[in-house]
Formats: structure tokens, C-alpha cells, sequence
């Protein structure tokens, strides 16, 4: 009879630990499994789960909030919205380097307005942003120092 019980110890054990497991899963779902992105990327932004600071509304243009080589580049119908959701997987090079800087620049103005520590200010986001529009070389490197800034800030 002991060794019947001894036998099933092992057995028991394992039980008992997937269950603690499942109730400490059920306690924050997806835990394990789920990829965030951070409070300051464009997708966030985009995703509307935070109001939008006043400076910057969602209907504005890019070309009213940035200027008027902004307006050369992205016309005077593109929204930050839109340009925080730019698809730029699918675009040629050199349209894919400046769809991915307004959209990486929009997220970094819409930081630097509700994020104390963020790196930049509004200022320098729209300087920046137009002197990255000079080539595609130029908006490719200010892009991804944009993303730097936007997944690093909290």
C-alpha cells in the first residue's frame, strides 16, 4: 500500500504545479505570450488608447504642423493620424525612408508634447524632420533615430 502511494507522490506533484500555474496565468491572461510595444511608438499613437495632446490634434495636417517642405513632400490631405499609420513595409525605398520619418516624426512630436523626459522637443522634431526631408538617405538615419527615442521612452 505504501509504494502504491509513493507512486503516485510524483504524479500528485506535477498536478498540483500545472494548477498553480494555470491560476497564476488566469491572473494576467496572455502574460507569457503577449508582445507590447511601448507607450510612445507610432502604434500606440495610433491606436487612440491615450488622448492626443491639444497642440497636435488628430486632424491636423502634416503639412500644417510641419511646414511647408512638408507640404511638398506629403501634400496638404495627409493627417498625423494618417502618417502615424503609414504602412511602409510595401512602398519603393525611397517613398518607404519618408513615409517611415513622418510616421516615426509624428509619434516623436506627439512624445515630446505628453512625455516630460522625452529627448526632444517639439522644436527639434519639426526641425529635424525637415532637414531629413533632403534625401532618402537623410530621412532613413533621422528615422531610426526617431524610433530609438520613441520604443526607448516610457
Amino acid at each position: 500500500m505504501e509504494t502504491r502511494l509513493l507512486s503516485f507522490l510524483p504524479l500528485l506533484y506535477f498536478a498540483a504545479a500545472a494548477a498553480a500555474g494555470e491560476a497564476a496565468l488566469s491572473r494576467r491572461p496572455g502574460f507569457l505570450f503577449s508582445r507590447t510595444r511601448g507607450r510612445c511608438t507610432p502604434e500606440f499613437w495610433s491606436s487612440r488608447r491615450e488622448a492626443w495632446p491639444r497642440m497636435t490634434p488628430e486632424s491636423a495636417t502634416v503639412a500644417k504642423i510641419f511646414g511647408s517642405r512638408a507640404h511638398e513632400r506629403y501634400g496638404t490631405e495627409m493627417t498625423l493620424l494618417a502618417a502615424a499609420t503609414v504602412a511602409v513595409a510595401d512602398e519603393e525605398e525611397e517613398e518607404e525612408a519618408f513615409g517611415r520619418v513622418v510616421k516615426e516624426a509624428t509619434a516623436a512630436l506627439l512624445n515630446s508634447y505628453a512625455r516630460r523626459d522625452f529627448p526632444y522637443s517639439a522644436w527639434e522634431v519639426k526641425t529635424l524632420l525637415i532637414k531629413a526631408l533632403v534625401s532618402k538617405e537623410a530621412a532613413a538615419l533621422q528615422s531610426q533615430r526617431f524610433a530609438f527615442a520613441n520604443e526607448s521612452c516610457n
